[in-house]
């Protein structure tokens, strides 16, 4: 289906009609339904993706053929239904009227949409099934994504259901709201939310706030038992679809409260996700699908793939309309859950994740390093400048090993944990980074920093890695040092041994030499 996104002004009402009056600013269109599938899936980096469907003999079938086409989707598999197989199917068009008023978030007002219900008929339904068939053989995956549009009858439902699992391919549903899902079954993972399972199963749980932990009264212990039995309750809407369907995995989605995992042997476990600040909930489901999908097809066991899932559709809901989300952004979004506890500090290969997702949204990534052992104004206005170089700052500092071999002995004063706390602390700071080698020149040809900073007490040719950064488009900025701080001079103070103790002359002289 195309999804079509009318944005305009809505700031005053109709003379003839107490309803709003939309003033059009622009308009954009998007793949949405199973093609949004196909665009997430490309976008999580699945490889080689290809589109089965029916789309109407129009402008919006063209345009949607189009969209997956420049997205280099394979659409050999998307049938026009022209007048002779099928009167005049139109494609799907979902028209969002969107208004912003008084500067607000743009909200939508209302949809208009141009669809059918009706089967495609035997001609075009065996066409179609016919160039499923051709392309398992060489599948790793097949996805059904259901909006009951008459392409995923019964029929076609089972028969590609059932060659798939001939050939070895596991088969994922993202299941339409109907009161019987027998055309599923056999599939190897479905994946409703809370209202279709209900709708499919007779089955009610409670309402959705009653594990809100907002909900009313009873306190902590209230909220406990609720949580216990909104558990209970999905468990059985779970297992009643895995007993129906009789699939390997049954993943029930649950808004704000994540996932719950049922898989065949085990007992259900709820996979939460965080709460977010929702915008528009199109295109969810479908890149939950992709997710999950994905992640199963690489090796993630079912608990991961449903996290990974989780964390996609939740990226998708913080956008208007159905927008793919890259896997970097993904993989940026579960470091930030998993690594809370660190702060900012990452490994390498952590920071490359971030990078890329950093790199993909346009910022520009400016890079420092230095040992920071006694962090003090000098350091704080360096970092502070550095920052406004640029969108996003990664600091680097040695091990303690090479701060000794540097400083001298005494040296650090305050270890490389210490140290890299500090500096997450700092607001200008978005990422710490360690490096074990006498210069950071190797780091910096991993990351390759848009800015490379650094104190101007060293000369440009004497900076590790000024070159490469020069080399590769960037830049090298030297920034002036705040007069009268410095590490020396801080412990001089204190009157503490450490500020005399100096690095061996021989020491000093090879650092030097592998800075040029």
């Amino acid at each position: 289906m195309l999804d079509e996104l009318v944005f305009g002004d809505a700031e005053r009402l109709s003379a003839d009609a107490p309803v709003p009056v939309l003033h059009v600013r622009r308009v954009e269109r998007h793949a949405g339904g199973a093609a949004n599938l196909c665009l997430g899936l490309e976008a999580i980096g699945a490889g080689s993706v290809r589109a089965f469907g029916v789309v109407g003999n129009d402008e919006p079938g063209g345009a949607l053929r189009a969209a997956l086409q420049t997205a280099k989707i394979d659409t050999a598999g998307l049938l026009t239904a022209d007048d002779q197989l099928q009167g005049g199917r139109p494609t799907t068009v979902k028209r969002n009227m969107i208004g912003l008023a008084q500067s607000r978030h743009p909200q939508k007002m209302f949809r208009v949409d141009y669809e059918s219900h009706e089967p495609l008929g035997d001609v075009l339904e065996a066409r179609l099934l016919a160039a499923l068939r051709a392309a398992l053989a060489e599948a790793d995956v097949l996805c059904i994504e259901d909006y009951a549009k008459g392409v995923c009858s019964p029929a076609m439902c089972a028969a590609a259901i059932a060659a798939a699992r001939q050939a070895g391919v596991p088969v994922f549903v993202d299941p339409a709201k109907l009161t019987d899902y027998a055309r599923y079954q056999g599939c190897t993972a479905i994946t409703p939310n809370r209202t279709e399972a209900e709708h499919a199963t007779g089955l009610r749980t409670h309402a959705e706030d009653d594990t809100d932990t907002g909900a009313k009264g009873g306190g902590a212990g209230a909220r406990d038992t609720r949580a216990a039995s909104a558990h209970t309750h999905n468990a059985a809407l779970a297992h009643a679809l895995a007993q129906t369907v009789e699939c390997e995995a049954v993943v029930l989605t649950l808004d704000r409260h994540g996932a719950l995992l049922c898989e065949r042997t085990g007992d259900p476990v709820t996979v939460p996700t965080r709460v977010r600040q929702v915008y528009d909930v199109t295109g969810a489901g479908d890149i939950f699908l992709a997710g999950l999908a994905a992640a199963r097809a690489n090796g993630l066991s079912w608990r991961d793939a449903t996290r990974l899932a989780n964390v996609a559709a939740g990226i998708e809901v913080e956008s208007f309309g159905a927008v793919p989300v890259p896997i970097e952004r993904i993989h940026q979004q579960v470091l930030a859950e998993s690594s809370a506890e660190h702060g900012k500090l990452r490994t390498i290969d952590q920071l490359l994740v971030e990078v890329r997702a950093w790199r993909r949204e346009g910022k520009r990534i400016v890079f420092t390093n230095g040992c920071f052992d006694v962090l003090h104004a000098g350091h704080v206005s360096l970092l502070d400048r550095a920052k406004r170089l640029g969108d996003v700052l990664i600091v680097a500092t040695n091990t303690d090993e090479r701060v000794r071999e540097f400083k001298g002995p005494n040296r650090p004063v305050n270890a490389l944990a210490q140290r890299a706390a500090v500096l997450s602390g700092l607001a200008a700071v978005d990422a710490v980074v360690v490096f074990e080698e006498e210069t950071p020149r190797e780091i910096i040809e991993r990351i390759v920093p848009d800015v490379l900073a650094k104190g101007d007490e060293y000369e440009e040719a004497n900076i590790p890695g000024a070159a490469f950064v020069i080399e590769h488009g960037g830049t090298v900025e030297r920034l002036s040092m705040v007069e009268g701080y410095s590490t020396t001079a801080t412990l001089r103070k204190m009157g503490d041994p450490r500020a005399e103790t100096a690095a061996t002359t021989e020491t000093r002289a090879r650092f030097v030499e592998d800075q040029k």
